[in-house]
C-alpha cells in the first residue's frame, strides 16, 4: 500500500509517498521550510503545497511536534502555541481534501524504526530518542507504543533537557561534539533511571553522525543508531495512515 507521509519539524517540512509494506520510498523526498511564525494557516498551507507537489489524493500520514489525541494537539513544541486545542487533523483534511491521520512525530519515528529500523525484532522495552531541533521520545513495550511520552522536555538541573542537550543547541552554541555528548549522556542516563529500557535508538539529524558522540554514551543499555535517519518520521507517519 502506498501513503504519503509528512514530518512536520520545527524548521522543516517534508514528505514522501511511501510504500508501507517495505517501508522504502516510492518518490524522491519533498523538504520545504517550516514558516515562521509556525502558526496552523502557514503550516497547513506548506502541508497542502506538499500534496499539491505529488498531486496526491489517497490517505495522508503526518507526523506532529506535539502531545496529539483524536487528531487534536495538546502541547506546542518547537511551533506556535496557537495550534494548542487546534484539530490538527481536520485543518489538513480540510485544505487537502484527503484522509489524514495525525500522530506525535517521535512517534512515528519509533514506528518505523521498530518495523523496519534498528527496533524490529525487539521484543523488550525500546526508547527511541530523536535529537533535533529539539528531543522527541517514544516508547515501545513490547513491540507496543506508549503514545506521546513527551520526555524530552523533563527537568536535569533546572532546565528543559531539549533547551541543553537537542543537537540544534550544539550547533547555536558552537559545542564540540565532545562537549555536547556529554550533555547527551546525562540525559540518555537520566532516561535510564526512569525507564530501565533494554535498548536506546538515537535518531534525528544527530544519527547522521553518531560516531562523534556515541563513543561517550556510557548507559548500561546497548545505544543503537536509528537506521531511518531523517526518513523515519516520514514512514513512520505513513504507517500510521494505513492503519487507520
Amino acid at each position: 500500500m502506498e501513503v504519503l507521509g509528512i514530518d512536520i519539524g520545527g524548521t522543516g517540512i517534508k514528505g514522501a509517498i511511501v510504500d508501507t509494506d517495505t517501508g522504502v520510498l516510492a518518490s524522491p523526498r519533498y523538504r520545504l521550510l517550516t514558516p515562521r511564525p509556525a502558526t496552523p494557516k502557514p503550516v497547513i498551507a506548506v502541508v497542502s503545497e506538499i500534496v499539491d507537489h505529488f498531486n496526491w489524493h489517497g490517505p495522508v500520514g503526518c507526523g506532529f511536534p506535539a502531545v496529539v489525541k483524536g487528531g487534536v494537539a495538546h502541547t506546542a513544541s518547537n511551533i506556535s502555541r496557537k495550534w494548542i486545542g487546534f484539530s490538527v487533523q481536520e485543518g489538513i483534511e480540510r485544505a487537502t481534501h484527503c484522509s489524514v491521520t495525525v500522530l506525535n512525530d517521535a512517534d512515528a519515528a519509533g514506528l518505523a524504526e521498530m518495523r523496519f529500523g534498528a527496533g524490529r525484532g525487539e521484543e523488550g522495552v525500546v526508547l527511541i530518542v530523536t535529537l533535533g531541533t529539539g528531543i522527541g521520545t517514544a516508547l515501545f513495550v513490547g513491540g507496543r507504543l506508549v503514545p506521546n511520552l513527551e520526555l524530552g522536555h523533563i527537568e536535569i538541573n533546572g532546565r528543559d533537557a531539549e533547551r541543553w542537550a537537542a543537537d540544534i543547541v550544539r550547533k547555536d552554541a558552537g559545542l564540540s561534539w565532545n562537549r555536547w555528548a556529554k550533555r547527551v549522556d546525562r540525559y540518555l542516563r537520566t532516561m535510564e533511571e526512569l525507564l530501565w529500557p533494554d535498548l536506546i535508538i538515537v535518531g534525528g539529524g544527530a544519527s547522521k553522525h553518531h560516531e562523534r558522540f556515541f563513543p561517550y554514551i556510557r548507559t548500561q543499555a546497548k545505544v543503537a543508531p536509528a537506521e531511518g535517519k531523517n526518513e523515519a518520521g516520514i514512514v513512520g507517519a505513513a504507517l500510521a495512515g494505513a492503519r487507520a
